[in-house]
């Protein structure tokens, strides 16, 4: 009888106050000829609209757009319109904006560009100039997600906590402020939200041990308006903040010395606004750090992670919340989008908020109330069986906690999630949620000697005993459960409707149109269009790289475009190691792609490049303590951006340390990891973190696995000498 995938990977693990500041220019820029400044009104209305002017389409951020031209029987007919090459080869994952024939979008190091929506003519371009060591801050890449547009202003909030009002003529900023404390692992990725007047931010940080909150500035000033943090302070020190008054009584969820640990609940993406009932709706992350034992010793809901809060636009009070995983331990982050619609549900229309949540399951509230209408999985879940609909919580596998019974157990949907960033979309044609479901498996591992470092995560988790083990058998295992699918779901039936099977998961954001079609790009390197109504495949283009972000539709002079940001990384990528080629081996090639009916545009050919060839130096004669010390210190430091097992999966973006020169100097490698040589690039210093004798054996752990592969290629073994000489100086 086969192992069951679980017994194989079981078996194989043991706040600060805004400040006024310049925003460097470092841009280059000339007049841009666009429409009339977008005003509140236009904003509260953009589902209807033709361009697309906000970050969802609307307030109720659906991502439907009313055009038809390109419809689900002309579909066939598309072509590249235009393209536009990128200078940040990292992951792309913003979404477009286009207002008055310009298209507004943002790319990783969170710069700024404005084309001509016509001709892909470039208007201006706009670099913050965020220091690049700043990505050891950034949990996931160092992406951003977009821009939003006021007036005459367009807002982006950068990687280094700053949010910055641009001229949308010309790029030139108008005013800036730092929104999180400089000194503190904070980042921004997400694109700000507009809400009647205020530009609202949130922030990540969560894993580095950071506490989250929303922040809302007024558009014409950057003057801070109001503040709401998402988890309760150190007792007796009052934040003065919209959030007190809701965060005393939600201190009672917590227990020990929280405070101590930052808490999370980041609002480091999912943010909705309701026109009508003046409410903001927004997305909390994980609790941190993730292993509750040290974070709320005696257990607990840690509200308001992991939860979905409502509260008055203009003032930031409190209104009403839902919590999704309560006493979260899993990284199930309610940071995915949160998408308004109006059902009939037992024969009555109702105003109701849908999430496709991180933990497995699709959540239909009551807008108005928070109240729960209904909770099903879209997905395979094994830490729940269901959601008690008279309580809202969760019916919890026991075993899912494995910090109480000290065991590994296996997570689905795990961190990468069911349905993770990546946006869905709504047709209210059809009255089905287009939803990029996957299905990706880890165990988890508590660490049973968790104290916080100065750099990297803060988890409480012991990655080097979830990483995914140098045998082929489990691999093998491992890779044929990894799926990824464009799913349609009947938020009313709560079922899935159809179902389009991708080659494996971490694939784009969606959009769908009036036109009865739904478009997605894969991890697989596709642009695709599928009938909204069947599910059946009308389309694909290649992108000649993995498609993350979400597209958008927008149209000029009678003509209706198609674009999305294209270039393959993220988590996903990063992370995971050779788990991210499930669909297949793509390099990161940055792009903006443009497509319209009869597009006769072509890329450039473009062939997949290959590693360098494993040359690494002889293993270095050390016991297998030292090296086993070395995953350990890898996986906690090195593996969220270089890759799980020492294979990196994001086409280049990231270098795969194996294939390092830097291997065959000791030297080389310490000026890299402690002396910072590399901070330029984006590599930081670890300096006060490790020690010398700890990036010894992360760096003997590194030719230790590329001499392992080199063996498993079928080349000789090398000689090993009887230790490395030791380093001068």
């Amino acid at each position: 009888m086969k192992p069951t995938l679980a017994a194989l990977l079981l078996g194989s693990t043991l706040a600060a106050p805004a400040m006024s500041e310049a925003a460097p220019s470092g841009m280059t820029a000339r007049p841009a000829a666009r429409g009339p400044a977008i005003t509140t009104q236009q904003l509260n209305v953009a589902d209807g609209s033709a361009d697309w002017l906000s970050y969802g389409h609307g307030p109720g951020e659906q991502r439907y757009s009313p055009l038809t031209r390109i419809n689900a029987s002309n579909a066939s007919r598309l072509g590249l319109s235009w393209y536009a090459d990128l200078d940040t080869a990292r992951g792309q994952e913003a979404t477009p904006l286009e207002v008055g024939g310009v298209l507004y979008t943002t790319t990783a190091w969170s710069m700024v560009k404005a084309f001509d929506g016509k001709t892909g003519a470039l208007l201006w371009s706009f670099d913050p100039g965020v220091h690049r060591e700043r990505g050891v801050d950034a949990c996931c890449d160092v992406v951003n997600r977009g821009v939003a547009i006021l007036g005459d202003l367009v807002f982006v909030g950068t990687l280094d906590g700053r949010l910055i009002a641009l001229h949308a003529g010309n790029g030139k900023p108008a005013w800036s402020v730092q929104t999180t404390d400089p000194t503190k692992h904070y980042t921004i990725t997400m694109a700000p939200r507009v809400a009647n007047g205020l530009v609202l931010i949130g922030n990540g940080g969560g894993e580095y041990g950071m506490r989250g909150y929303i922040s809302a500035y007024d558009a014409a000033s950057g003057k801070l308006a109001w503040r709401f943090y998402t988890v309760p302070g150190q007792p007796g020190h009052p934040d003065h903040a919209a959030s007190d008054t809701a965060l005393a009584k939600a201190a009672k969820s917590w227990s020990g010395d929280w405070w101590k640990f930052g808490g999370g609940g980041n609002v480091w993406d999912a943010v909705g606004f309701d026109p009508q009932l003046d409410l903001v709706y927004f997305g909390t992350s994980n609790a941190a750090p993730w292993n509750q034992k040290y974070l709320s010793p005696n257990g607990g809901d840690t509200l308001f992670t992991a939860s979905i809060v409502a509260v008055n636009a203009k003032t930031g009070a409190y209104v009403w919340h839902y919590q999704t995983t309560p006493g979260e331990s899993w990284d199930f982050d309610a940071t995915q989008q949160l998408v308004q619609a109006d059902l009939k549900i037992d024969g009555k229309i109702t105003p109701v908020l849908m999430q496709a949540n991180k933990n497995g399951f699709f959540y239909v509230l009551n807008r108005k109330t928070g109240a729960l209408i209904s909770a099903k999985n879209f997905a395979p879940v094994s830490w729940a069986t269901s959601i008690d609909m008279k309580t809202g919580r969760p019916v919890e596998n026991p075993d899912a906690r494995y910090y109480k019974s000290g065991k590994p157990f296996v997570v689905m949907p795990s961190a990468y999630g069911a349905h993770n960033w990546q946006p869905m979309a709504y047709s209210p044609a059809t009255g089905l949620a287009y939803i990029p479901e996957q299905e990706v498996p880890s165990p988890y591992v508590g660490k049973t000697d968790y104290a916080p470092s100065k750099v990297g995560w803060q988890t409480g988790i012991n990655f080097a005993a979830m990483a995914l083990p140098n045998v082929p058998a489990i691999k093998q295992a491992v890779l044929s459960v990894l799926k990824g699918a464009l799913v349609a779901w009947d938020p009313v039936a709560g079922r899935e409707v159809w179902r389009a099977q991708h080659a494996g998961p971490w694939n784009g954001g969606v959009l769908a149109t009036a036109g009865d079609i739904v478009v997605q790009g894969t991890a697989a390197g596709q642009v695709e269009i599928y009938n909204a109504s069947t599910g059946q495949k009308l389309w694909s283009a290649p992108a000649e790289t993995g498609v993350i972000a979400a597209p958008m539709t927008y149209a000029i002079d009678g003509v209706q475009y198609i674009a999305v940001m294209a270039g393959w990384g993220g988590a996903f990528p990063l992370a995971a190691g050779e788990l991210a080629y499930k669909s297949g081996r793509v390099d990161n090639v940055s792009r903006l792609l443009v497509f319209a009916l009869d597009g006769t545009k072509q890329l450039p050919p473009h062939v997949v490049a290959e590693d360098a060839p494993l040359s690494p130096p002889a293993n270095l004669g050390v016991g297998p303590g030292v090296v086993a010390a070395g995953m350990a210190l890898y996986a906690d430091h090195c593996g969220v951006c270089h890759g799980g097992g020492a294979v990196n999966g994001s086409g280049g973006a990231i270098p795969d340390l194996r294939h390092s020169a830097t291997l065959a100097d000791g030297g080389t490698f310490h000026s890299v990891v402690l002396g910072g040589a590399l901070a330029s690039g984006g590599m930081a210093s670890f300096k006060g973190e490790l020690d010398d004798a700890q990036v010894d054996a992360v760096r003997a752990y590194l030719i230790s696995r590329a001499n392992e592969d080199k063996r498993a290629e079928g080349a000789p073994s090398p000689v090993v000498p009887a230790r490395e000489p030791a380093r001068k100086g």
